[in-house]
């Protein structure tokens, strides 16, 4: 089962430790680092499932939970550090699906998506509720299950290595990805790669989603860190 999950977790190298391994699992991920920015993310895009640390700043993980309580349904699966059982009962009472401690093992939290996503799937039918699995960046529309993209409602034809590196930007507009990072997206899919291929793909893709691929306005170079998709 593919789904979009929010990954709220303040440790950028446990979220990117997480992150791979959701995405191993097929699942859209997009990674947040404050309370408020969950908050922002979940009502923004209605995924599938939040996975939330409790110790956030700004807005900690127990407020957002509240807070999303009073609005949605969304499945959350809580991590934290504290291993309190009075933690994990508020946390639970709070309206979390379900509860993990640290260290855990990521093999077992992706087995708890699977789970919480079934369950979720089970309550509604499978029907009911789904979220709207497109990815929308400006003009750019990026189907993740289906595997096609769309520029200004035009069905764009791409490489496997480009849809890869489009739908990793589309899940996080705005954010700088490095050409390292980006590589790493392209593993088992491109047999031969280097930053080049990087470089050709992201030319190839102006070519098909910008309106003047000599004038970039949608996937941009930051000079001397990489690339980003934005809703220019």
């Amino acid at each position: 089962m593919c789904a979009q999950v929010v990954l709220a977790e303040d440790d950028e190298k446990q979220a990117e430790l997480v992150r791979r391994y959701l995405e191993r699992e097929n699942h859209s991920v997009i990674v947040v680092h404050d309370g408020r920015s969950a908050l922002e993310e979940v009502r923004r895009r209605q995924p599938e499932l939040l996975v939330l640390d409790v110790m956030l700043p700004g807005v900690d993980g127990l407020d957002v939970c509240r807070i999303l309580r009073r609005e949605s349904d969304i499945p959350v699966l809580m991590l934290t550090a504290r291993t309190e059982e009075e933690d994990m009962l508020l946390g639970l009472d709070l309206g979390a699906d379900d509860y993990m401690t640290k260290p855990f093992s990521p093999r077992e939290l992706a087995a708890r998506v699977r789970t919480l996503l079934r369950r979720s799937s089970a309550s509604t039918g499978g029907k009911a509720n789904e979220p709207d699995p497109m990815l929308r960046v400006g003009g750019v529309s990026v189907d993740p299950e289906r595997h096609e993209l769309f520029a200004d409602g035009n069905k764009v034809t791409c490489t496997p290595g480009e849809f890869r590196l489009i739908a990793t930007m589309a899940a996080r507009p705005h954010r700088v990805f490095t050409r390292a990072q980006l590589l790493e997206q392209l593993h088992g899919i491109d047999q031969y790669i280097t930053t080049r291929t990087i470089d050709t793909h992201v030319l190839n893709l102006r070519k098909k989603i910008e309106p003047d691929p000599r004038k970039p306005i949608r996937l941009l170079t930051v000079y001397g860190v990489g690339y980003k998709l934005t809703d220019g």
